[in-house]
């Protein structure tokens, strides 16, 4: 036997006991009691089953750049059908699950009660808006970049762009009642681009991110036409009122409103419910908790440079 397999030999017969049995008990154990907290075990709305979604509705908006390769003018339309019949049903499964979790902690809906299907309706029928955004959105970012040199360049690669498409998405099923999904949606494109927008702020058209990561917006978030962010921007909340328990108070507008043709530059952060007014421009690492008025350009304090010399900077 060579020294390989006389080591490998060894290895097999000095497999550990894992002691599965015990673990597995302990762990039932655990989950029972956490069962027990929460009314039950409650079935959740399936991650996996929403990035299919979201890829289907992707393919489905633009069927010929996130969708098949190749596609013939003819049979675009029964791709776009088929794939939005199928991505539809899916979330139509998954609305219907977030339902039970929320309105009956598990307990299955009544047909007759069941309001899965207006909302998922509701959503189709906003699609060609969304559409109409999204081109708004990618032109926006051409125009923006000097280097992108196609449509399809910023469409495809973009990470600003992915984002916005998961979030008009998503905005919209917050806005119908299924926050859940939402943010659901929102931290899959937050885990793939480093952009974290909650589905709850309002956007409005020709919105650009650039190159994007780390840019945080806020749920209350009011952001107008023609804005631009640049990487690592920040429009959260100054602070967080509590109840006279220390209880934090949820809901309440506490993130920034930023005006038509604002521009953000990197690093930038705008805390509270401020409003910076149209066609401003925010400096790279401001830091910044006051509204500002229209057309208002905002830098960090000047910088001061002096030269010491024999221990004079001591």
């Amino acid at each position: 036997m060579s020294p390989v397999s006389r080591k490998a030999s060894a290895l097999r017969s000095a497999s550990p006991h894992w002691n599965i049995k015990a673990i597995t008990a302990e762990l039932r154990e655990l989950r029972v009691k956490d069962h027990e907290l929460r009314e039950g075990p409650v079935k959740l709305p399936s991650r996996k089953a929403l990035v299919k979604v979201m890829e289907g509705f992707s393919a489905a908006l633009f069927p010929n750049r996130l969708g098949l390769c190749e596609i013939s003018d003819e049979g675009v339309d029964f791709f776009v059908g088929h794939t939005l019949d199928l991505t539809l049903t899916e979330l139509l499964q998954q609305v219907r699950l977030e339902f039970e979790f929320t309105c009956a902690r598990g307990v299955v809906i009544p047909p007759e009660n069941d309001l899965s299907a207006p909302v998922v309706g509701a959503l189709a029928k906003e699609l060609p808006r969304i559409r109409a955004l999204l081109d708004a959105d990618i032109r926006a970012a051409f125009d923006g970049d000097p280097a992108a040199r196609s449509i399809d360049e910023v469409l495809i690669c973009y990470p600003g762009v992915t984002a916005i498409i998961h979030h008009r998405i998503a905005h919209v099923l917050y806005k119908l009642g299924a926050p859940l999904l939402a943010r659901m949606i929102a931290e899959i494109a937050h885990s793939t681009t480093g952009i974290d927008i909650h589905p709850g702020a309002e956007i409005g058209e020709s919105f650009f991110i650039d190159h994007g990561t780390g840019v945080v917006i806020g749920e209350t978030t009011i952001i107008g036409k023609r804005v631009r962010l640049y990487q690592a921007v920040t429009l959260g909340a100054k602070r967080f009122a509590t109840d006279e328990h220390g209880a934090l108070l949820k809901g309440g507008a506490r993130h920034p409103i930023v005006e038509d043709d604002v521009v953000v530059y990197a690093g930038a952060t705008i805390l509270g419910r401020v409003t910076i007014g149209r066609g401003s421009s925010i400096g790279g690492n401001v830091w910044l908790t006051r509204s500002v008025p229209p057309g208002s350009t905002i830098s960090q304090a000047q910088l001061r440079s002096e030269d010491f010399h024999d221990g004079g900077g001591i």
